[in-house]
């Protein structure tokens, strides 16, 4: 079982604005370290006689927001990949897809609202964003990853399992 779980915000500005150093980072993080580690697992999957693959995204690859054109570009990449690599590998028992997290309350959210200032305000406009009512928890990540690497998703490959609390619903 691999989990590629890689990933980065990188700069938080228009397209226009951004380097190509900057967009390159973000590609190399959450694009090709998917790619590297899935490339080299995948010969010993076959050995094995099959595996499976999880592969993290995330929301804002499969909707729009101005906030940071690289990452949800490079997230969006990911889950066709998973795709894409899913069809091609399903013949040989090897199991391939995406998660694709909402906010989730971790170091990196907490951080970015830090330097904004307001740690309170700003997790109450995350919650606010969620049918559910508040941002989730790494946990409720974990325990999707874990069914996807389990036995019992054994007929599910080129799925996209999305744990965002309704946000992509509305």
């Amino acid at each position: 079982m691999l989990v590629n779980n890689a990933g980065i915000t990188g700069v938080r500005k228009p397209t226009h604005e951004i380097t190509e150093e900057e967009w390159d980072k973000v590609m190399a993080i959450n694009v090709k370290s998917v790619f590297l580690c899935t490339k080299h697992a995948i010969p010993y999957m076959r050995k094995a006689g099959g595996g499976g693959i999880v592969n993290i995204a995330s929301v804002l690859g499969m909707v729009a927001s101005p906030g940071a054109p690289p990452y949800i570009a490079s997230k969006a990449a990911v889950r066709l990949m998973s795709k894409t690599d899913a069809l091609i590998y399903a013949k040989e028992k090897i199991r391939i897809n995406s998660v694709n997290p909402g906010f989730v309350w971790t170091p990196l959210i907490e951080n970015f609202l830090k330097s904004k200032g307001d740690v309170e305000g700003g997790r109450k406009s995350l919650d606010a964003l969620h049918p559910i009512g508040h941002i989730g928890e790494p946990m409720d990540v974990a325990y999707g990853i874990l069914y996807l690497a389990s036995d019992e998703s054994k007929f599910v490959t080129g799925s996209e399992l999305v744990i965002d609390g309704g946000y992509t619903a509305q």
